[in-house]
């Protein structure tokens, strides 16, 4: 098999730097629940490295994957990183010991959780923030300014090179828009999850990246009869055309899928060279809008 890299998928501005729109999640790289090392911290180290060798220059991540697991993972097997790699973390929650999330956003938790960051990946300066607002899978409207101002007064100190937000509605984003220029919007949007529609075409015009967490569903993966029928037509994985379909939906939609297999990574970068037709996207089009799994299945 010939071993596509990300090279293949496009390039897009993030945070004044071209980034190839393929990326990696780093999230699976932590043990079960994104609790505790993995089973495995040799394979992970090899996922990174063989990322970055096929053309990933765009890795996100968390230091509340672990917590703590990630970065460090991330550290010791890229450091001292590549001039062309954009480490997009994320803060805003924090993990208890029995596996939850609660939030974390006020001023002092903000500035501890950069810290966190910057000491276990390594470096002086994050390249890029995003502040995740809580909800699970969809944004709760409030008010995200104290936060965001709070890690604006951390950009202003050179701790942070530039800030994006997540988990967010577009009033939340003209609401950090005013305090402090928005690089990327990170919420949840797949073939199936559709409702962002209207906010990716509004960033793109603002030339904005959007960057779609569970981008195959999340722990319950995308389940749709079109989506198989579209798939053994092109002889490929159902996975794959979902990615496509995202690199095909604007071009501002940059993908972090996750894995902690090599192969995995790789048949994830082979979606960049799947070319979807007229009437390929039109059958995918008709899946999304509800955020349901298909009703044919």
């Amino acid at each position: 098999m010939t071993v596509i890299g990300a090279e293949r998928s496009g390039r897009f501005t993030l945070g004044g730097q071209p980034v190839h729109r393929l990326g990696y999640g780093a999230m699976q790289l932590a043990g079960p629940h994104v609790m505790g090392p993995p089973a495995d911290r040799d394979a992970a180290i090899a996922v990174l490295r063989r990322a970055v060798e096929l053309g990933v220059d765009h890795i996100d991540t968390s230091d509340y994957y672990g917590p703590h697991v990630t970065n460090e993972i991330i550290r010791e097997a890229l450091h001292p990183y590549p001039e062309d790699l954009v480490i997009v973390t994320k803060v805003g929650a924090r993990r208890t010991p029995d596996g939850h999330w609660p939030e974390a956003l006020s001023p002092d938790e903000l500035r501890s959780a950069v810290q966190d960051n910057l000491d276990h990946l390594g470096v002086d300066v994050l390249d890029v923030v995003n502040l995740r607002m809580p909800g699970f899978a969809e944004p709760e409207e409030r008010s995200l300014a104290e936060p965001f101002e709070a890690l604006a007064q951390l950009q202003q100190e050179g701790l942070i090179r530039h800030l994006g937000i997540s988990n967010v509605t577009t009033q939340m984003f003209a609401e950090a828009q005013a305090i402090a220029p928005v690089v990327c919007v990170q919420n949840h949007y797949n073939l199936v999850h559709r409702h962002d529609d209207p906010f990716v075409d509004a960033l793109a015009r603002e030339g904005i990246a959007y960057v779609p967490f569970f981008p195959l569903g999340g722990f319950t993966p995308i389940q749709s009869a079109a989506l198989e029928t579209v798939a053994r037509r092109l002889e490929t994985t159902p996975m794959q055309v979902a990615l496509a379909w995202l690199l095909a939906r604007s071009p501002n939609v940059l993908l972090i899928p996750g894995t902690s297999s090599v192969a995995h990574l790789e048949e994830n970068l082979m979606a960049s060279a799947r070319v979807l037709g007229p009437v390929e996207l039109e059958e995918l089009d008709r899946i999304g809008g509800t955020g349901e799994p298909d009703p044919d299945l």
